[in-house]
């Protein structure tokens, strides 16, 4: 039996479900309480994500694509920091989970006033594995995320209300908070395959 095939069983199980409750829900409240649900099952182990999701640039970091949901209500990403990575102040302009799979993550939070300057909100927080935080426009969308390792990967794992790779969002600059747009695409063409259940299949024949 293929062991890929077995071990991505959880991320399989995962979309099902995201794919449900984007179907049935439509309050981002909702959605992120019970997204958080899902999530926060599918990173209590990391066996199930594929190798090549794992793999960290020596530059900057990854962000490999998943599943992206063929109506574009969601997307699941594998973000990939290696040591000392991190992101420029950014947005995301829609909602998102981030759920900590392996090793550490810090995030700072900002918040834009009405002159365009960008302060602090709140205190720096970091992610241990098992760990999730939200983003939305509503309860706080500006921030800047490293790894908080020196000396090791981390990896986590990223849900958005759309496909994030595709979605037109900002950059800030630290000084005057000027936002500059972007959009992430994302580190590799090749996504995993979650539906090829065949080899399960044939072993019960």
């Amino acid at each position: 039996m293929n062991n890929q095939l077995d071990t991505i069983a959880p991320l399989r199980e995962f979309v099902i479900g995201m794919t449900k409750l984007v179907s049935q829900e439509a309050t981002e409240n909702n959605l992120i309480t019970k997204g958080s649900e899902l999530l926060k099952s599918l990173i209590q182990s990391d066996r199930w994500l594929p190798e090549f999701c794992t793999v960290p640039h020596l530059e900057y970091y990854q962000q490999f694509l998943l599943h992206a949901d063929p109506l574009g209500r969601f997307s699941v990403v594998s973000f990939v920091w290696g040591p000392g990575q991190k992101t420029p102040i950014h947005d995301h302009c829609i909602w998102g989970l981030i759920g900590m799979l392996r090793g550490m993550e810090k995030g700072q939070r900002y918040k834009q006033l009405p002159s365009g300057e960008l302060i602090k909100e709140g205190p720096e927080t970091v992610l241990h594995q098992g760990d999730i935080e939200a983003v939305s426009p509503t309860i706080g969308d500006i921030h800047v995320v490293s790894n908080a390792i020196p000396d090791k990967t981390s990896i986590s794992i990223h849900v958005y209300g759309a496909n994030i790779g595709a979605v037109k969002r900002h950059t800030y600059d630290p000084v005057t908070g000027t936002p500059k747009p972007f959009v992430s695409g994302y580190s590799s063409q090749q996504t995993p395959n979650l539906w090829d259940q065949s080899a399960e299949i044939r072993a019960s024949l």
